[in-house]
């Protein structure tokens, strides 16, 4: 089954179990052959740093780096806003591996009209 999912990610470690549930669901996507992006807006921009996505949010909830590996691993990207990266003083920080700044602009049109959207 084809098709795109786009999570858009407005929190960060301030809510770890959000960013939990945002990575389940991009990650049950790509189990379905969905292509998968998760667009992080606000503080969760940091999540694109190496060595910030650690951690379980809650008892019985699976370790956020193992999450984070296992979209990495299924190509799911993470597009972080560059007005909120560059608003946090990390538009030159040294960002994971399938991270990459990408606006409003090339968002919408990925996602065109036909992707799902869900909002965390």
């Amino acid at each position: 089954m084809a098709g795109k999912v786009l999570v858009n990610l407005a929190t960060g470690l301030e809510d770890a179990e959000r960013v939990t549930v945002a990575f389940l669901v991009a990650n049950a996507a790509l189990e379905q052959g969905k292509e998968a992006v998760v667009w992080a807006t606000k503080d969760a921009v940091r999540l694109g740093l190496p060595g910030e996505a650690e951690g379980e949010a809650c008892s019985g909830c699976p370790p956020l780096e193992r999450l984070f590996q296992q979209f990495a691993d299924g190509g799911g990207e993470l597009w972080l806003c560059p007005i909120c990266v560059n608003s946090r003083g990390l538009a030159d920080a040294e960002k994971v591996g399938n991270a990459r700044v990408a606006g409003a602009t090339p968002m919408l049109e990925w996602a065109g009209d036909d992707a799902t959207v869900f909002s965390y």
